[in-house]
């Protein structure tokens, strides 16, 4: 059933094509569909626009681990929440290019960096480009999730060879107040046209389960959907819940409700990389094959997102290998940290 409606839902003026190609009410019809017909139809545009079976491995490193003075609800790494993450300084070159060799030994095709800042400042920035390179000489795809962008840095990060810039919308525009209230949604959609105008690639995508409505979640994706382009690459995050956090106490989300969700997405954005992020060690082998059916084709990969864990990658192989979708067969590695 869907979630009560407490409040009217519109496309914030900014992330909408000309010729608003997914209305809000559309994908709202797509969420209330049968279960079967939704996963039915998303199969399908699966089919038509990625190889069978095809499904990305992105392994993602904190370089620059807690401290932050952003507010997020969900986030263990703010620094005014008592969660026990400390704050670390930024990583070292080395460190971060044995990280990506170990994560690329063990199947990873994409390597994301992600820092807890608001927004990268003039030394830390440096220091990211000299990453990327060294990363990129890997042969690795290289992404990065650094805060809000100002003039140029993006411009200087393409240089350096960064492939992927990741900046989430996190959630409706309406919920978004509810969750944040150190940025608005204004700074996340400057940033995200800061990265396009780079001619970066664009990461962007969303966390479900935060206690908003069916409706929200649909806001969310129509969001995404008519940002123009839509991103090449959304990650659908499950709130993993942290102690410590505001978030922390919500009621769960319905798994077959976020089955819904990754099928909803794949059929609005049906080129895009649909990815499994936070969440995927709660929900268990049964949901995560249902959303590899439902259009999922990337996921973190790693026994470690950001802050919080994520499955062993020997238990991703054996799933990969249970649903008859390519396993890498490499040599596996130890790495150190990965992935939000």
């Amino acid at each position: 059933m869907p979630d009560t409606v407490t409040q009217p839902i519109t496309l914030h003026k900014r992330a909408v094509a000309a010729d608003a190609r997914c209305s809000l009410q559309s994908v709202l019809d797509l969420f209330d569909l049968p279960f079967n017909e939704l996963l039915w139809r998303a199969q399908q545009v699966q089919r038509e626009n990625f190889p069978a079976q095809d499904v990305e491995l992105a392994t993602l490193l904190s370089i620059k681990t807690g401290g932050c003075e952003e507010d997020c609800g969900y986030c263990p790494q703010a620094a005014r929440y008592d969660t026990g993450v400390e704050a670390k300084k930024i990583l070292g070159l080395d460190e971060v290019l044995q990280a990506a060799q170990s994560a690329k030994a063990s199947g990873a095709t994409r390597f994301c960096m992600g820092a807890a800042w608001r927004s990268p400042k003039e030394r830390d920035l440096e220091k990211v480009e000299a990453m990327v390179r060294g990363v990129k000489a890997l042969g690795l795809e290289t992404c990065a999730t650094l805060g809000m962008l100002e003039e140029g840095q993006a411009e200087r990060l393409q240089q350096a060879g960064l492939d992927y810039y990741n900046h989430n919308l996190d959630t409706a525009p309406e919920f978004y107040g509810k969750v944040i209230t150190t940025r608005d949604y204004e700074d996340r959609l400057n940033t995200l046209e800061r990265v396009r105008g780079a001619g970066l690639k664009v990461c962007c995508g969303g966390i479900v389960g935060m206690g908003e409505s069916r409706l929200q979640r649909a806001g969310l994706l129509a969001q995404l959907a008519n940002l123009d382009p839509y991103p090449e690459s959304v990650p659908i995050n499950h709130l993993v819940q942290v102690e410590g956090t505001p978030l922390h106490g919500q009621d769960k989300l319905d798994p077959l409700e976020f089955v819904r969700t990754i099928a909803v997405a794949r059929i609005i954005m049906p080129r895009a990389r649909v990815r499994l992020s936070a969440g995927r060690r709660e929900m268990g082998e049964a949901v995560q094959a249902l959303c590899f059916l439902a259009g999922a084709n990337s996921i973190f990969y790693g026994d470690k997102l950001l802050t919080t864990g994520n499955p062993e990658a020997n238990d991703d192989q054996a799933l990969l290998a249970k649903l008859g979708l390519p396993v890498r067969h490499v040599q596996m590695a130890e790495t150190e940290g990965c992935c939000d």
